[in-house]
């Protein structure tokens, strides 16, 4: 899982978030070994803090999205116009578990 997170203004904030989707979002669905992304936001002081997490089938398919230093964002042509925060550094986690099965029968009898 690829970790990255940054911060706009409020009034910026939904503006920014389809940016975001038009653009790394959607590189990172049309990068083969991509298993999803998901946007968090929420509100911290005046700000809106904004966590982009990407699944990926191997830190190879990372590389084809970012290039040779995985560990460095990605950044696009109008990010800086938003973004009044943002991490140069990208953190990579190994996924051990996961259940995002929403039909599951966890609990049920």
């Amino acid at each position: 899982m690829r970790r990255w997170r940054g911060a706009v203004r409020a009034e910026h904030a939904e503006r920014y978030l389809a940016h975001q989707s038009e653009t790394g979002v959607r590189e990172y669905r049309a990068t083969p070994g991509n298993r999803g992304a998901v946007v968090l936001r929420r509100p911290v002081g005046d700000l809106v803090e904004v966590v982009t997490l990407s699944l990926w089938d191997s830190m190879d398919d990372v590389r084809r999205f970012a290039g040779d230093e995985p560990e460095r964002a990605v950044f696009y042509p109008g990010d800086d116009d938003l973004l009044v925060e943002k991490d140069e550094h990208v953190d990579h986690w190994e996924v051990v578990e996961a259940d995002l099965d929403p039909g599951g029968d966890r609990g049920r009898s």
